[in-house]
């Protein structure tokens, strides 16, 4: 079975909303997030990502979790990370040009929302809850 290893970013900005990209002919929404290049660690690739579909530059603030499934003949193992928008975005620079939006999703937007991996709902509402929790200031 071939292996495709890939990077997804959770970013939650000060108003509590969560950094989300909709593919082209899709009405589902998803987290930033693409396949690991050669020689590129997953952090690497997580930050590549994130500029190229959402056009905004990241620090990563934390190693969420390891997501393994398998999809199409493929084994897929996705890293997930929690990280924190730097300045503001410069528009998207998808050169697969797959993504043809980013936004940024409330609690109750991503509740209402298509997913494409239905699976994160329940990560993104736990994040945003205790980001609630946790109120910090920048």
């Amino acid at each position: 079975m071939k292996k495709w290893y890939g990077s997804a970013a959770i970013c939650i900005n000060e108003e509590k909303e969560v950094l989300m990209v909709k593919s082209i002919n899709s009405e589902s929404w998803a987290i930033p997030s693409g396949g690991i290049e050669e020689g590129e660690t997953p952090e690497e690739c997580c930050i590549r990502e994130v500029k190229e579909e959402t056009g905004y530059d990241i620090v990563i603030e934390d190693n969420l979790f390891i997501k393994e499934t398998k999809t199409k003949g493929y084994k897929v193992k996705t890293y997930y990370f929690k990280v924190k928008k730097t300045g503001e975005s410069e528009g998207i620079n998808d050169p697969d040009n797959i993504i043809v939006d980013a936004a940024w999703k409330s609690l109750r937007d991503i509740q209402k929302m298509k997913h494409a991996y239905p699976e994160d709902l329940e990560v993104l509402e736990g994040l945003l809850k205790s980001s609630k929790a946790n109120q910090y200031h920048t």
